[in-house]
């Protein structure tokens, strides 16, 4: 078999012109092959979705550990009751190093207040 000169887009396996197969142009006359250039830039409205995203979880977080922090202080404070789930107490400082658990409303002692909280059913406080 004889070769085909380099412009003749011949498939010598099949043994058939398929210049019509390709996607892309295979003589000088065919029509400009150029790639379509993306806009790799995110859209405002896909970065506003983030970045509120961000800043909501950001929000969470901050909510979390404080309730955390809060309910790993009343856990350390002294008390000598058990808590009741859904009542409100009242923690006060004794000291620099000492925080205790009372009923007794911040109206009716002197002592500093730091806070009320209830007690959920599943162990955390929340302070109200």
């Amino acid at each position: 078999m004889s070769k085909y000169p380099d412009n003749i887009v011949f498939d010598y396996e099949k043994k058939e012109y398929n210049a019509y197969k390709k996607e892309y142009p295979t003589t000088s006359s065919a029509p400009n092959f150029s790639v379509d250039l993306v806009d790799k830039n995110l859209p405002h409205e896909c970065k506003n979705y983030f970045e509120t995203q961000l800043k909501e979880l950001q929000n969470r977080y901050q909510q979390v550990k404080e309730e955390y922090e809060w309910t790993e202080l009343i856990y350390n404070a002294s008390y000598r009751f058990k808590p009741d789930i859904g009542s409100t107490y009242h923690l006060y400082q004794k000291n620099e190093n000492t925080n205790f658990l009372s009923l007794i409303e911040p109206e009716n002692w002197q002592a500093k207040y730091l806070g009320s909280f209830k007690l959920l059913s599943y162990g955390k406080w929340i302070k109200i």
